[in-house]
């Protein structure tokens, strides 16, 4: 018997064997489809608003109270017991509930549009009417870990796909020499470790690569042969072995995204380090964001900043900043000590935080970088001990800017105490419907068939919040 091209075949294939030869030949076709549609390509349903996003991930869950949710009812009633105040108090993570505890710091409206920001953050205040403050969120968990799966992966248990994960599926990536979605690491990881960055059931090609916000940014980019041309004859023995081994397993979704990883290292030997150095960088706007400052986790904020905007610039899809350390209360979470710990949090991030929303409108790309300020709870309205806040999860904020929201404008509202959400209640699954929606992005549409079913960022839940938009 021979084969149509000619060949001459020993002896008639069995049905078994030419429905497994066949399964594989469709097998690589239907991830040839999804390496083009997911990886290279834009999935879109709509008309996206924004192409990227920069989460500056405030690690601890800042105090809604000290920052963007202006509550006079505290002054009023500062160092009454909470139960007389308040009334009925939920249970806390420490169950330390102490006085009615007014704000550290003043507030005042800022710019046209009169948002309400603390003297916490005197430099984000400047940049007010390009805010759109959130005062309504609430997570299911009140414990860290929990709740930055939560925030990261739209569920409070590990093994899920990352938010970042999602949009890299979703919209693959405008640069093939640098991930699609990047963690630039201050030197924390959020509680629950890196399964925050990691793609779960989807191709390991959408995990989060994590930098360090340093040159060079990751471990072994330089070349180690003794020349290029040493080099270049073992990627070439490198590519042929892939090959091979893709004729041997085709359409294995495993060897894929790992050859691609692979390629990628390749490619950012010469493309990452040049990212990452900010030698072209006028001076004055390194001064802006704060590289010059005494204060060293400044320094380090501000070099994170300007490198995640160096890298939506490359076509970053979604880049991930982490806090930088800072001893003795290295996290936005202050059972104790608040004044100091969150004063010398915000003096970390703020002015690179401002500089970065100035840089990018000034370039024309914060019309088209969604950028969310997210912790992954809030604080009570009382104190634990004398000067500490417990956490909360029935109310807290965020803030988004660019990439189509409404600038300048406020959503939701908590009680007189800002202690529960009396209108706009928002949970994960609404945030991340919506910044799927700016990204062009159906939220119920984008799945992964795992376990048995269609998965999603949003579970079977959220809704688009048309009224953050503009």
């Amino acid at each position: 018997m021979r084969y149509p091209c000619g060949r001459v075949m020993d002896s008639p294939l069995t049905r078994r064997e030419m429905l497994s030869r066949c399964a594989n030949g469709f097998g690589a076709m239907a991830f040839s489809a999804l390496a083009a549609e997911g990886q290279d390509g834009a999935r879109t349903h709509h008309p996206a608003r924004a192409k990227n996003v920069i989460f500056l991930y405030m690690d601890g869950g800042p105090s809604q109270l000290d920052t963007f949710d202006y509550k006079p009812m505290l002054e009023k009633h500062d160092g009454e017991d909470p139960k007389q105040a308040i009334g009925r108090i939920e249970r806390t993570q420490f169950e330390n509930n102490g006085k009615v505890m007014k704000s550290a710091w003043g507030f005042r409206q800022r710019g046209q549009s009169g948002l309400w920001v603390s003297d916490l953050l005197p430099f984000v205040a400047e940049r007010a009417d390009d805010l759109c403050v959130v005062r309504s969120m609430t997570s299911q968990f009140p414990e860290h870990t929990s709740a930055n799966y939560f925030l990261h992966t739209g569920t409070g248990v590990q093994g899920r796909p990352s938010m970042g994960s999602w949009v890299t599926y979703g919209l693959g990536s405008e640069n093939r020499n640098l991930p699609g979605f990047v963690v630039l690491n201050g030197g924390l990881i959020p509680p629950g470790g890196l399964d925050n960055f990691n793609s779960g059931f989807l191709s390991a090609a959408h995990q989060g690569s994590v930098f360090r916000a340093a040159n060079p940014p990751v471990a072994n980019l330089q070349r180690l042969e003794a020349g290029a041309e040493l080099q270049q004859k073992k990627a070439d023995l490198v590519r042929r072995l892939d090959a091979r081994e893709r004729e041997r397993r085709p359409g294995d979704d495993a060897l894929e995204s790992a050859i691609r990883n692979y390629e990628l290292a390749a490619n950012m030997e010469a493309v990452a380090p040049e990212t990452m150095d900010l030698g072209d960088e006028p001076k004055a706007l390194l001064r802006l964001y704060g590289v010059d400052s005494k204060f060293p986790q400044t320094a380090s904020y501000a070099r994170q900043c300007i490198i995640a905007r160096r890298m939506v610039e490359r076509g970053v899809r979604f880049v991930e900043l982490t806090c930088p350390a800072i001893g003795g209360h290295d996290r936005w979470d202050q059972h104790s000590g608040l004044r100091k710990g969150h004063a010398d949090n915000a003096r970390a991030v703020d002015q690179p935080i401002a500089a970065l929303l100035a840089d990018l409108k000034w370039r024309g790309l914060l019309g088209e970088t969604l950028v969310l300020w997210a912790g992954e709870f809030g604080r009570t309205p009382f104190a634990q001990g004398s000067d500490g806040r417990d956490h909360n999860q029935y109310a807290f904020s965020v803030w988004m800017a660019g990439g189509g929201v409404k600038a300048g404008s406020v959503y939701g509202e908590t009680d007189e105490w800002g202690y529960k959400v009396v209108q706009g209640k928002l949970e994960m699954y609404d945030l991340h419907a919506t910044m799927l929606h700016l990204l062009g992005i159906d939220h119920k549409r984008l799945t992964v068939r795992f376990g048995g079913r269609d998965m999603r960022l949003t579970d079977v839940h959220g809704e688009v919040i048309r009224e953050l938009m503009a």
